[in-house]
């Protein structure tokens, strides 16, 4: 009880905590503006109590009394190791599979880990470094990446595009592959099957995966393919 009747203590620990809850909402701020599936709640709740469980962690270890007979050693952090295990199995439920190639929440998933972490270093005294990490990856986050989207290598500003279009005749296959790849985009995977509508004619169904830079609006590939008088029906998913 040496510890909980150090009045002196409170006021430090009830700064590291709402440092850590500031710096988990700059976090958290960012993810609710991209209309991510963990946002605000979320960081703080993740920031705030990781903080508390750094405290506890490193001032119980000062609390066990020494004794001659027993060499009695505890390691400080032990909690907040707990901490960087255990908040993996909520990040891992923010990732998704799309399908054998597109994998989304990844960037959330590392939010989630990110705002243990603040928890971790403002409640254990390291501010500073903190605050500090904190604001360079929001710069990178906002800043350097949406830059390289524009004007980086090639690489960086492509877009991915997933659609599936069904042909009336299977003649005009080739013709809309010779149209997309005029239109610049890259066909990355193509997957072709044979369907039939409800007045029974055979319809053939095309499902591609493209990669392409975005000159124009996509939205106007859409437009563009529904006017093509061979397709029945298109359907687009943007990866931004």
């Amino acid at each position: 009880m040496t510890w909980i009747a150090n009045e002196a203590m409170y006021p430090e620990v009830l700064i590291k905590i709402t440092l850590a809850l500031v710096l988990s909402l700059v976090i958290g701020v960012e993810r609710e503006i991209k209309k991510k599936p963990i946002g605000l709640k979320t960081s703080a709740v993740i920031a705030t109590f990781s903080c508390l469980l750094t405290v506890v962690s490193i001032e119980a270890a000062y609390l066990v009394p020494a004794r001659n007979d027993i060499n009695v050693t505890m390691d400080p952090l032990r909690l907040a190791a707990q901490i960087v295990s255990g908040i993996g199995f909520l990040g891992a439920g923010a990732i998704l599979r799309r399908d054998n190639n597109n994998i989304s929440g990844l960037t959330t998933a590392a939010m989630i880990w990110g705002a243990a972490s603040i928890g971790i270093a403002v409640g254990a005294g390291f501010y500073i470094e903190a605050t500090f990490a904190v604001l360079l990856v929001m710069f990178v986050i906002e800043v350097i990446a949406p830059t390289l989207g524009k004007f980086g290598p090639k690489r960086l500003r492509t877009k991915e595009v997933s659609f599936i279009a069904v042909l009336s005749n299977k003649s005009k296959i080739e013709d809309l592959l010779a149209y997309l790849k005029a239109e610049n985009m890259e066909i990355k995977n193509l997957r072709i099957r044979q369907i039939d509508s409800f007045n029974h004619q055979v319809l053939h169904q095309l499902n591609f995966r493209l990669s392409t830079l975005p000159d124009k609006p996509l939205s106007s590939l859409y437009i563009e393919l529904t006017t093509l008088p061979y397709i029945v029906s298109v359907e687009i998913e943007i990866f931004l």
